[in-house]
């Protein structure tokens, strides 16, 4: 039981700290008080286009590495829990749970009175958890590329 609480509790704390995100705590005009103040500090003269800009990069760069962050957890929890051996299976699981939760996101966000649901944002936060996925699997491909180096280069076979 230690162990899966151990996996899992950092989803969990994941993924309700991005549901409370998805709240009016988080919307445009909240989160552009704290920016645009900061980019008037920084830049005087800086442009009410070029401040929109940022804004809503900033915004997407959050929705793209909050479901990249989700999908590292997640496939450290499933691997934990369900020891498979299979990527792919593992790789799967991840997408669909982090898919998955990215459509009920957003559909939580209709109910927030300054905030809407964006397929869009859901095909962000998609590609964002299809990159950790991407850095999960680099990092075990090298890792079995590491065992296995090591494995052949192990004094028993010089022998």
């Amino acid at each position: 039981m230690r162990g899966f609480v151990s996996k899992w509790m950092p989803v969990i704390a994941w993924m309700l700290l991005i549901f409370a995100g998805s709240t009016d705590a988080f919307s445009v005009e909240r989160t552009s008080r704290f920016l645009v103040p900061f980019l008037r500090w920084l830049d005087p003269q800086i442009s009410v286009a070029t401040i929109a800009t940022i804004h809503f990069a900033l915004r997407k760069l959050g929705h793209l590495t909050e479901y990249g962050v989700l999908a590292v957890l997640l496939w450290r929890a499933v691997r934990g829990t369900l020891r498979s051996r299979s990527s792919a299976a593992t790789a799967a699981l991840v997408f669909i749970l982090s898919a998955a939760f990215a459509a009920s996101d957003e559909f939580h966000q209709l109910f927030a009175p300054s905030r809407s649901a964006s397929l869009g944002d859901v095909f962000i936060d998609i590609y964002g958890a299809l990159t950790g996925l991407a850095i999960c699997l680099v990092i075990r491909q090298r890792k079995s590329a590491l065992r296995f180096a090591a494995a052949s280069n192990s004094p028993k076979d010089w022998q």
